[in-house]
């Protein structure tokens, strides 16, 4: 299916849409959603937006959870978003620790290639132009930006330690959480 760059958004996980943790989210028990996260994401798809997930996931790597974790943790956002009115149309991922080397590990722009592919004619250098990319640290930014995404910011997560930082890519728009962002698109002002 074919999209308009006007109808994909593209999300982080940890921190935008659950909780974060230091020591990882390893089991659908630890996937906690944030405050309002869901009711954005179901907001948003009833305003006809498709929503994809781009996420690392190093702990599959480091043996902290296996496939059939994330796969757990993922039905229990569904679960949690169906009453809602609400479904993540797909969710991208990367396996990899560091030190594997692969081009999928935000911020290298791997996944965000994928999502392209997936979506749009990727024959542009910039297929994700105008696409939201939404994130709460750097590298989630810098991921979307390499392809033209249109970055932005929360301040849930690691977002308010990556803000004091002062590096944000240039046009980077900030929220103070999933809903907000949400709010800020249907009301065309992003």
């Amino acid at each position: 299916m074919s999209l308009s760059s006007s109808k994909l958004i593209i999300l982080d996980r940890d921190g935008v849409i659950n909780e974060d943790r230091d020591d990882y989210v390893k089991s659908a028990d630890e996937w906690v959603p944030l405050p309002g996260s869901l009711e954005a994401i179901a907001l948003l798809n009833q305003a006809g937006y498709q929503l994809a997930i781009a996420s690392n996931q190093s702990g599959l790597a480091r043996g902290f959870f296996t496939i059939n974790d994330l796969h757990t943790m993922h039905a229990k956002m569904d679960k949690l978003l169906k009453p809602l009115g609400g479904h993540i149309d797909s969710i991208f991922f990367c396996p990899h620790a560091d030190s594997h080397g692969c081009d999928c590990r935000k911020p290298l722009p791997g996944l965000m290639k994928e999502i392209a592919l997936r979506y749009k004619k990727a024959e542009s250098v910039t297929p994700l132009l105008g696409v939201p990319i939404v994130g709460d640290s750097l590298r989630d930014l810098q991921a979307g930006i390499a392809l033209g995404a249109t970055p932005h910011l929360v301040l849930t997560g690691k977002g308010e330690k990556t803000l004091a930082k002062g590096t944000l890519p240039e046009g980077t728009k900030i929220h103070a959480d999933l809903m907000a962002f949400a709010q800020a698109v249907l009301e065309d002002k992003v």
